[in-house]
């Protein structure tokens, strides 16, 4: 290997390289193979550790002014970081829509760190690799040639991104600079009551407020009620409104229903809507042939925000948000500046750059993971990964519909199961929490909780690749032995006067 003009290989290194290559690269195959001993052995332990005294003490230690050596870096690792994470590798894991991650994954984010490329503009391989997943992302929904794509943490900022797309799009580029409060309008959207948190944040954010969106009521099913929509969207111009975004949800976070999404392309185009689908986990069941159908109606959305790292099984983060109309989207946030001006040639070519899309100049390089799972194990593959998830959870549902204790409080669309354990006297919410948070500490399984009805419910969603009935069977029996010990403990304690 050549060495710059005037300069010795034996030379020290200048800058932060290391000294000694030979042992750094001793160190880091060490762990390398670390990572892949972790992710083969991911099934053999808990699901999590609780997280010692004397690990959280450590991590209330000011910065040292030195150096450490990297061995003893990568150790403390091994000791204080590795064993105490949330667990979602895990198979056992089942409280959140958290993707499990994948080895091939891994390794392409090791390849973007290692070439540690802006993605924010300039004419580089790594946007046309971008761009080339952004077109796959837009063949799989059905869009069209002129939709963009853009890849954001998650389907949190992706939301946000859709919001002011559509803003722009009602209001015109007045609003850029005069804001909302400029135009005299008084703009309203609408969801369902089953809507992420994250809606009505973005709408927070984007400076129309949070209660400008209106939260329309669920069926039974958890789908927005699409005649309660028509009639709120009918009274809101009544009132001198300015009804402007619709958003469906594919995959709601309770209980993983989705909206009927032609029903509501039909009232977007009716009423001048622009219909926005949080799709965050719900929509890559386009992957699955099986599944798709039930997205029937996706394909006429104007935008659809999503997540690979969680049915994609893309390792943290991974979101993403896909714009029908190229323009519109560029248009909600292009800017002038002079140290952004672009060219026909040389790095400043390559028009238009993703920070002509979306908030962030500077951005990682996301779309090399996601590129290398979707090439390494295709589409197909990880179709049939996500038929697997729910095909787990109709097994899991089969078993809480058998045993007499226990008692389903929703229907089960996708891969979410909620439910409880109902055969015990006084309080059947703390009873529950408990089981829930016994089950995580002991490492069993992982579930969580959310309300359902006003009663709190058990939360299995069954989002990795790797859980297989054994899983399903120690959440369940964890959770019937965990009740009947509480619900005999409860029956020898006296009865208050």
């Amino acid at each position: 290997m050549s060495t710059p003009a005037g300069q010795s290989a034996n030379d020290p290194p200048e800058g932060l390289d290391p000294a000694d290559w030979a042992a750094l690269r001793a160190q880091a195959h060490r762990m390398l193979d670390d990572m892949l001993d972790h992710v083969q052995g991911v099934s053999d332990g808990p699901v999590r550790r609780p997280i010692p005294g004397t690990v959280r003490a450590v991590f209330a230690e000011p910065l040292s002014t030195g150096p450490s050596s990297l061995e003893a870096v990568h150790r403390d690792f091994l000791d204080r970081v590795l064993p105490y994470g949330a667990g979602n590798g895990h198979p056992g894991f089942m409280g959140w829509v958290h993707g499990g991650g994948t080895v091939v994954g891994m390794l392409g984010e090791m390849l973007a760190a290692g070439l540690n490329a802006n993605l924010g503009g300039r004419d580089q391989s790594p946007i046309l690799l971008e761009r080339q997943v952004a077109r796959w992302a837009a063949d799989l929904f059905g869009f069209p040639e002129t939709a963009s794509g853009l890849f954001v943490t998650g389907t949190s900022i992706a939301n946000f991104i859709a919001v002011l797309v559509a803003r722009r799009a009602a209001l015109g580029a007045g609003v850029r600079t005069g804001g909302v409060a400029g135009t005299g309008k008084r703009l309203v959207a609408y969801a369902g009551a089953a809507a992420h948190g994250c809606v009505p944040s973005a709408f927070d954010m984007a400076g129309i407020g949070s209660d400008a969106l209106r939260l329309i009521p669920s069926d039974a099913d958890g789908r927005i009620e699409v005649a309660s929509l028509e009639a709120a969207i009918r009274a809101d111009r009544a009132a001198g409104a300015a009804p402007f975004m619709l958003v469906g949800t594919a995959g709601s976070v309770d209980i993983g229903a989705i909206d009927d999404l032609t029903a509501l392309a039909d009232l977007a185009e009716r009423e001048g809507l622009w219909l926005h689908v949080d799709g965050a986990f719900g929509a890559l069941a386009m992957l699955s042939p099986a599944l798709a159908p039930r997205l029937k109606g996706i394909e006429r959305a104007q935008s659809i925000a999503f997540d690979f790292h969680k049915w994609g099984q893309v390792p943290y983060d991974a979101g993403f948000i896909l714009v029908r109309d190229r323009e519109a989207h560029r248009a909600a946030f292009a800017a002038d500046a002079a140290y952004l001006k672009q060219a026909a040639t040389g790095l400043a070519g390559g028009s238009p750059w993703p920070c002509d899309f979306g908030p962030d100049l500077s951005r990682g390089f996301r779309a090399l993971k996601t590129w290398f799972t979707l090439r390494v194990l295709g589409p197909e593959a990880i179709g049939a990964s996500i038929l697997k998830t729910c095909q787990m959870a109709a097994y899991l549902a089969a078993r809480v519909d058998a045993a007499p204790e226990l008692e389903r409080l929703a229907p089960v669309g996708l891969n979410i199961v909620c439910f409880r354990f109902a055969d015990a006297p006084g309080d059947l919410d703390a009873l529950n929490a408990g089981i829930v948070a016994r089950l995580q500490d002991s490492g069993v399984a992982a579930p969580s909780t959310t309300t359902l009805g006003g009663r709190l419910a058990i939360r299995a969603a069954i989002v990795n690749h790797r859980t297989r009935e054994a899983h399903i069977d120690a959440l369940v029996e964890g959770v019937l032995a965990l009740g009947r010990s509480a619900a005999a403990e409860r029956s020898r304690q006296p009865l208050s006067v």
